[in-house]
């Protein structure tokens, strides 16, 4: 944690007074007009480097009794106005900025995990991160779970070990738009003693605080939604303030015994309630470097101002479109919470109200091939892997995102061969509805020409049986 200047507040994130709606914590929030020059948005600190007052006030900083800035890899005043920002709309304790969604996820569980612990994860995740579990985290002795169904909090506790030490999952994962049951999640957690880590990208604090609901870690991919432009890159990690990581003696050795940093105290010695975010920012992040820089900091800070506006609108037309879709004969399914349709319905209507975001899978009959026609003849989609942007985009899991698992890990997952993921953006709906009757008129096309004797229901088959459709 580093020291504001004089004209920003320093510490953890304070909300404002009882009152004000989310629209207006997320231009207010955390914000202080500039002192010096009357600037009212917050200024861009482009410095690697801070100056110390004097000898005294150096050491003081790197032993952890002051806590002013030191480097920009550890903490800048640009960032800290965001993060004061977002923990305030998550209903957090504090946070902190890194470079991307993934060194969020990475920071925020090495914040609890080390060699010989033992994760627990839903299976329902973006790729990149069951590739970072399954992967890296195994090189670093951490073993992982999945849990195949996790709606099933029978589940979630048969497979907790005694070296569990944090549950993970994604509040609307990503591309299935199934929804977690955090509340459920949670419930087991705490049973067992150990926190939930929640990544909530694709549903943003407007549609859904994970906190609220039991949640001790909040992630995003702040280059999604709340960015919003698909400009920059960055990631943020969200705490809460209820953990009690010293209450079990000997899981969280790092945050309860003496540390070195600080001098023979322990971090919650030192932080209290604050203990792990700290460890995290300056242990985790500041040691293993995922800085987001300044610049991308002020960008995503622009975004955070309209992020109820935007979700709204991306949620809408997601929904309006998700509902045209499953009428089409070209379709066999679509993975929006938002229908009745969906096995997630139930949950999305007590957790989303406001909406079940915009990115969804559609799959269509006639396997890849029939993706592969809608992907080419789509005009105002973009072919390209990123979502929660402001412009609409398309992608085939199956041939990309999921390319490097096998079919049959593919199939378990329900990434179909005909499965698209579309990420709807701010476009008129009428707009991109006509995009999609072309997209699904050259699918028809594609079936007509390879037209054998069977019935529109009994293409199900061209795309849920991978023979047939090879």
């Amino acid at each position: 944690m580093s020291r504001l200047p004089s004209s920003l507040p320093s510490g953890p994130p304070a909300p404002l007074a009882a009152g004000p709606g989310f629209a207006t914590q997320q231009v207010h929030a955390g914000d202080v007009p500039d002192a010096g020059f009357g600037a009212r948005v917050a200024p861009i600190y482009l410095t690697a480097g801070f100056v110390f007052d004097s000898f005294a006030d150096a050491r003081a900083r790197f032993a952890g009794d002051d806590d002013g800035y030191t480097y920009s890899r550890n903490a800048n005043p640009t960032n800290a106005a965001v993060e004061r920002r977002l923990a305030t709309l998550e209903r957090g304790a504090d946070a902190i900025l890194v470079g991307s969604g993934q060194a969020a996820v990475t920071v925020a569980l090495l914040g609890l995990l080390r060699a010989g612990d033992h994760l627990l994860s839903s299976a329902s995740l973006y790729e990149g991160t069951r590739g970072l579990f399954r992967e890296n985290f195994a090189r670093f002795g951490i073993e992982v779970d999945f849990v195949e169904d996790p709606r099933d909090l029978a589940e979630w506790r048969a497979r907790l070990r005694p070296t569990t030490r944090a549950l993970f999952g994604e509040s609307i994962p990503n591309p299935k738009n199934d929804v977690l049951d955090v509340a459920g999640v949670a419930a087991v957690a705490r049973e067992h003693g150990v926190p939930l880590v929640v990544d909530n990208t694709l549903a943003t604090p407007y549609l859904l605080r994970p906190l609220e609901h039991g949640a001790d870690v909040v992630v995003h991919s702040a280059s999604k939604f709340l960015a919003g432009h698909g400009a920059s890159l960055g990631g943020v990690v969200v705490t809460g303030a209820t953990f009690d990581h010293a209450a079990v003696p000997g899981r969280y050795e790092h945050l309860t015994e003496p540390a070195r940093a600080l001098a023979g105290r322990s971090y919650v010695e030192r932080y209290g309630s604050r203990a792990y975010v700290e460890y995290a920012r300056t242990v985790i992040a500041a040691r293993l470097g995922p800085t987001m820089s300044p610049l991308n900091s002020f960008l995503l800070q622009q975004g955070i101002e309209t992020l109820s506006l935007r979700v709204a609108r991306h949620s809408a037309t997601a929904l309006q479109l998700a509902q045209w879709l499953e009428q089409q004969p070209e379709v066999v399914s679509v993975d929006h919470a938002g229908l009745g349709s969906s096995p997630a319905h139930d949950l999305a209507q007590r957790y989303l109200p406001r909406g079940t975001g915009s990115v969804f899978g559609v799959t269509l009959a006639g396997g890849e091939a029939a993706a592969q026609r809608f992907v080419d003849a789509v005009q105002l989609f973009s072919r390209m892997t990123h979502i929660g942007d402001v412009r609409s985009l398309v992608l085939h899991p199956a041939s990309t995102t999921h390319a490097h698992r096998t079919e049959a890990e593919r199939l378990a997952g329900g990434i179909w061969p005909g499965l698209l993921r579309l990420s709807i953006g701010l476009e008129e709906p009428e707009d991109l509805l006509a995009d999609l009757q072309v997209g699904l008129a050259a699918v028809r096309a594609g079936l007509d020409a390879d037209a054998s004797p069977v019935g529109d229901r009994e293409l199900d088959a061209l795309v849920l049986t991978p023979a047939l459709e090879r």
